[in-house]
């Protein structure tokens, strides 16, 4: 599992190696995997009987990210708005349907899946496009991965506490722990990027550590009420895409609204 696990983070690294040169070409990276982790999740929806509208979801979920790659903005961070012209779309969707049963669930599945997954992780796109955004975007990506590879190892061989058991049973307190000092060390290494003091750095890599895993645990409050162990199995040694970047969903944009506003500033 760990030579699985090895093999697909160098493939991964790569793919983000060679595409973040191009923002045009990241962005687009973005988009297959957000395309890739909504249809997890709506599988796995399907897999627990709610009935979402998923090609809608698929098609919104990917407009998002994809008006950001060409930079088409009716106005300034429209895609709440187009969000909830989304909504209304659904209702009415929802009215040409015979069955009513399980209406409320299937929609607001629906409209979670693009507010869970699509819309935060295209603040990557938003994060390589602003200025010194290669820098930058390498800087949360090394934070937040770091803090994966340290809950990983150290969890794997020194837990023993379980975190949160009833939500994850395989999570341990020292892995958590673990995950904190790698972020910090992340934060730290980052630093001809972010040109932040030491100080500065360290909060910041605590502050996303925690956000990361806040991530991953949601993912995995999902998959057990789902009662699966993985959201696909597309990436050996670790499951699914939606697995892959459960730990970006909110570091991305705190990161991208944290940095904005000293940017502002």
């Amino acid at each position: 599992m760990l030579a699985k696990r090895f093999i697909s983070s160098v493939v991964l690294a790569a793919i983000v190696f060679v595409s973040v040169g191009r923002d045009w070409l990241f962005g687009l990276v973005v988009t297959l995997f957000i395309g890739m982790a909504l249809n997890e999740f709506f599988a796995m929806l399907a897999k627990k009987g709610i009935n979402a509208f998923r090609f809608f979801g698929l098609i919104i979920g990917l407009i998002i990210p994809l008006s950001i790659v060409f930079r088409f903005e009716l106005t300034k961070g429209w895609e709440l708005l187009f969000i909830i012209c989304a909504f209304i779309v659904l209702i009415l969707m929802q009215f040409i349907r015979r069955k009513n049963s399980g209406a409320v669930v299937d929609i607001s599945t629906t409209v979670f899946a693009i507010l869970y997954i699509s819309w935060p992780l295209s603040f990557f796109i938003k994060i390589r496009y602003l200025e010194n955004g290669l820098g930058l975007l390498l800087s949360v990506l090394l934070i937040t991965k770091l803090g994966d590879i340290g809950a990983y190892l150290v969890g794997s061989r020194w837990g023993h506490i379980p975190l949160l058991p009833h939500i994850s049973p395989k999570k341990t307190v020292e892995g958590a722990l673990g995950g904190l000092f790698f972020s910090v060390l992340g934060a730290i290494v980052s630093r001809p990027f972010l040109h932040f003091g030491y100080s500065h750095l360290v909060l910041l890599g605590l502050v996303f550590a925690v956000l990361g895993q806040l991530g991953d645990l949601s993912e995995s409050l999902i998959k057990r009420d789902c009662q699966l162990k993985d959201s696909g199995m597309i990436i050996p040694g670790m499951g699914g895409v939606l697995d892959l970047v459960d730990s970006l969903i909110f570091t991305g944009p705190a990161f991208y609204f944290y940095i904005s506003s000293i940017i502002t500033r």
